[in-house]
Order: structure tokens, then C-alpha cells, then sequence
């Protein structure tokens, strides 16, 4: 047995049972989920120790053998990702101290915040087809509930286009489960992987991949069928859009990368083309939109959609430095896209308001916030010597190498408008005076808040790692480099699920 690898599903659920449990008491559903958070931190530290160690940990649930049974697998993707969804609830729970409302926590905010985890953490370490739609589901039921909490007309609406597109993601993932079962008659990765290798019926199997393609592109916010993210996720509170944003659309990515190098990597020419095009298209579409936009929350989540696509351009490239790229990039964004959405509710807190020409004098009253928000804005656009700089480069001299003109000429134009979008915030919401009539008692210090501590705190650790993954990039690129070796090299993955592993 190997605990390690299911430790983080089984303390998120845990958290969430424990939360649920002390309902009536929101001080204790609050420290349960700071302490619940942590402990999922703790764990996903555990799992990347032992994944870097053995390079890969697998537990056979019930002791049934792969492919009989449920099998739980952490490579170093996968691992990687836990431990940025730990860091991330982590955060997100202590944030959620000064922000979430006593009528949220009523209905349930912590319980769902744990599940929410345990189902990201689930579907990163599933190593089973069907577990992997099922804990897709448990994430949706989550994010649902926590999107309609508070049960406004603005989260009503963009909560229904949410569910309407993911539930179509949802019904075409699994049909293509089911026409794979029937072509193979298993539904376990590593087992899938093996048989594909014997399927002569190669149209058959374009196609079923095509449909996991379309049903992984929604879920990750990718073009065409992206319009539900910027739709939904400036509706919640802030806490709950911090967290969307560092995490949901990055389990779509992820299922790409894992389907796409494990299983369906018998015709790179026409299923990574199709994800080149996709990759350029998301990419110009999110920057455009948000190059459209005055309100806070709404520009970066159109920015989730165009660095959706640089991702997505490092798994299309398929070469090993372009898989290095996207998976440093992922890092990243994680990173960088939920401190950003942490910085707007501050400005929130301080100005009642997210709308860019209500806002301002930000600078002026609050420098050190106005340092936290250009560290993670700059970092987004790919200035150096910020995180994003790294990522950009990656992928961009990745694409130089393919020979590949056409996207990396649309990632630099893309890399520009995204700056333009970060100095629009910064001259709109801290570098003018504020608008008149403006209650400006909290930006002053007239009114107390000492809940902005709490807010700053996660701020302040988000930032300091983008610094040290700019400035002291190397462990972190040197783990993308043999993340991608896994991936691209996939018969050790195969090796560790069917040859034993206990």
C-alpha cells in the first residue's frame, strides 16, 4: 500500500465531512479549513518527495490488481499539480476568513471548498478513464453550489451557462468512454494505452479522440466553447472566483496532456494540429476579450482563456522542450492567475466596487498592495525576471525550434496585449485619483478592517513565489524537464500500473 498517493483525496473529503459536520459553528468550520488545507499542502509535499524518488507511486484500491480494479497514480505531472492544489486551498482558506460572509458559510462554503479540492485532487491522481469522469462530475457539483451561494441574479445567470456548456462537455466525454470501451474493453489508462497500440481502425480512433478533445477543451476554457468562464466567474465572491481561476479550467489541461501524450499519440500530424489551432485561437479570443473589458474579475478571467492557449501550444508543439514549456507554464499561471484575482478583491474590500472606472488611488494610499498586484501582473504579461518571463520564453523558443512562425508570431502579439490589459488595470484602478463621491474611509485607514490581514497574507506568499520561480527558476524547470521526459516516454507510466506496483 502506498497512502501517500490517496492521502490528499482522503483529507480533503475528510475536511469537507468534518466541515459539514460543524455546521452550526462557523469559527470551527473555518479552522477546519485552513488546518484541512494545510494538511492537504503537507501531503502533496509527502506525494512529490516520493514521486521525485521512485518516479512513479501507485496504490491498487482494495488490493484488485490493474486493470480490475481502481488504481490510484502519481507521476510527476500529476504530482506537481496536487501540490499546487494544495498550495492554492491553502491560501484560498485563509483568505476566506475575512471574506467569506457568515450567510455563506450557512450553506455550506467549507464543505463544498473541501470537496471541490478532493475532486481536483481525484481526477489529477485517477488512473482510470471512467474515475477520472467521475471525479469531473464531484468538481462540478462542487463549483455549481459554490457559484450560486448567495443566490444573486448575476451568479443565477452565469451560473446556468456554466452547467449548461460543462454538462455538454460532461455527455460528450462520456460517450467517447463508452466508444473506447467498446474498441478496447478497458478503462484503465495505462491498460487503454497498451491495446491502442493494436487498434488498426486508426479513423475510429481519431474521432473518439477528437470527442475527448472537445469535451477536455471545454472544461479548460479553450476555443470555441469558452464563452461560459467569463460568463460565470466574476459572479461569486471573491474567494471562490480565486479559486476557480487557479484551478478548474487546469483539470481540462491536464486531462489533455495525460490523454494526449498516453493515449492518443498515434497520429501526432492530424490530433496536435488540431490542438495547434485550437491553442492559437484561444489564445487571440481570451486576449481580445479582455482587451474589451472594464471590470476587474472579467479582464483576468478572459486572460484565463488566452493562457489557456500557451498551454495548450506547448502539448501541440509535442517536443520535449514544448512539453517542459507547458508544464512550467501551468506552474505558473496557477500561481500568478489566482493572486491576481486575491489583489481584485482587496480592491473590492477597499472601494465596494470592481468596475476599473469607479476604482483608483490604490497607489497612492496602498503602495505595498500596488507592488503585490504589478509582481503577478507583470509576471502574467512575461516580463522578466518574473515566472512568466521563463514560461513565455519556453514556449516561445520551443516553438522557434518546430519551426511552428505562425503561433509563435500570435503568442508574442498576445504576450503584448496581455500587458496592455495589466497597465489598463494599474492606470485605471491605482495610478489615477479616485473618482469622486467615492466612500474612500477604508482606503484611507478612516475605517478599520482587520480582516485585511487575512487577505494579505496569501498575497504576500502567492507573490514571493513568482519571485523565487523567476529568480530562482531552476529546481522548478529541471522538474518540467523530467515531467515531460514521463510524459513523452510513456511506457514507464505503463511499466509502474501493470507490472506490480503496490
Amino acid at each position: 500500500m502506498r497512502p501517500e498517493v490517496a492521502l490528499p483525496i482522503f483529507i480533503a473529503l475528510t475536511s469537507g465531512a468534518l466541515s459539514l459536520a460543524a455546521w452550526r459553528s462557523s469559527w470551527i468550520q473555518r479552522w477546519i479549513g485552513v488546518l484541512g488545507t494545510g494538511a492537504l499542502l503537507a501531503s502533496s509535499i509527502w506525494l512529490l518527495i516520493s514521486v521525485i524518488e521512485e518516479g512513479h507511486v501507485v496504490m491498487h484500491m482494495g488490493g484488485w490488481q490493474a486493470p480490475f480494479g481502481i488504481t490510484l497514480v502519481a507521476d510527476l505531472l500529476s504530482a506537481i499539480m496536487v501540490l499546487l492544489t494544495g498550495m492554492m486551498g491553502f491560501a484560498i482558506a485563509i483568505y476566506s476568513l475575512a471574506t467569506t460572509s457568515k450567510s455563506y458559510e450557512k450553506f455550506g462554503y467549507f464543505p463544498l471548498m473541501h470537496l471541490l479540492l478532493a475532486g481536483v485532487a481525484g481526477s489529477f491522481l485517477t488512473g482510470d478513464i471512467f474515475n477520472l469522469y467521475v471525479w469531473f462530475e464531484v468538481m462540478l457539483v462542487a463549483s455549481f453550489a459554490l457559484l450560486i451561494l448567495g443566490s444573486e441574479r448575476s451568479q443565477m445567470e452565469g451560473a446556468i451557462k456554466y452547467v449548461t456548456l460543462n454538462l455538454l462537455s460532461s455527455a460528450i466525454f462520456l460517450t467517447a468512454i463508452g466508444l473506447l470501451y467498446g474498441m478496447v474493453g478497458t478503462l484503465n489508462f495505462a491498460d487503454i494505452a497498451v491495446k491502442l497500440r493494436e487498434v488498426e481502425d486508426t479513423g475510429m480512433l481519431d474521432v473518439i479522440a477528437v470527442m475527448f478533445m472537445v469535451a477536455f477543451g471545454i472544461k479548460a476554457g479553450a476555443f470555441p466553447l469558452f464563452f461560459w468562464l467569463p460568463a460565470s466567474y466574476h459572479t461569486p465572491p471573491v474567494a471562490v472566483s480565486a479559486l476557480f481561476a487557479g484551478l478548474l479550467t487546469k483539470v481540462g489541461v491536464y486531462a489533455l496532456f495525460r490523454v494526449f501524450t498516453l493515449m492518443f499519440a498515434h497520429d501526432p500530424d492530424f490530433t496536435h494540429t488540431l490542438l495547434l489551432w485550437g491553442a492559437g485561437l484561444t489564445m487571440l479570443t481570451g486576449v481580445l476579450g479582455a482587451a474589451a473589458q472594464f471590470e476587474f474579475r472579467r479582464i483576468l478571467s478572459f486572460h484565463i482563456i488566452s493562457q489557456i492557449g500557451y498551454m495548450m501550444m506547448g502539448l501541440a508543439l509535442y517536443t520535449p522542450l514544448a512539453i517542459v514549456g507547458g508544464v512550467f507554464y501551468i506552474t505558473h499561471h496557477i500561481i500568478v492567475k489566482t493572486n491576481l484575482f486575491l489583489v481584485s478583491g482587496v480592491a473590492h474590500r477597499l472601494l465596494g466596487t470592481y468596475d476599473l472606472k469607479k476604482l483608483g488611488g490604490l497607489y497612492k494610499e496602498r503602495p505595498f498592495l500596488a507592488i503585490l498586484f504589478l509582481i503577478p501582473a507583470l509576471s502574467l504579461a512575461g516580463l522578466p525576471p518574473l515566472s512568466g518571463f521563463f514560461a513565455k520564453f519556453i514556449i516561445i523558443r520551443a516553438g522557434i525550434e518546430a519551426e511552428a512562425w505562425l503561433i509563435t508570431f500570435v503568442a508574442l502579439l498576445v504576450g503584448l496585449l496581455t500587458l496592455y490589459s495589466m497597465i489598463k488595470i494599474w492606470a485605471e484602478a491605482f495610478w489615477k485619483a479616485v473618482p469622486e463621491g467615492t466612500n474612500t474611509d477604508r482606503l484611507t485607514g478612516k475605517q478599520a478592517d482587520t480582516g485585511l490581514i487575512y487577505m494579505y497574507v496569501p498575497i504576500v506568499l502567492l507573490a514571493v513565489c513568482t519571485l523565487l520561480i523567476g529568480l530562482y527558476g531552476q529546481p522548478i524547470y529541471e522538474l518540467a524537464e523530467a515531467s515531460a521526459a514521463q510524459l513523452l516516454n510513456p511506457d514507464g507510466y505503463i511499466e509502474a500500473v501493470l507490472g506490480g506496483g503496490q
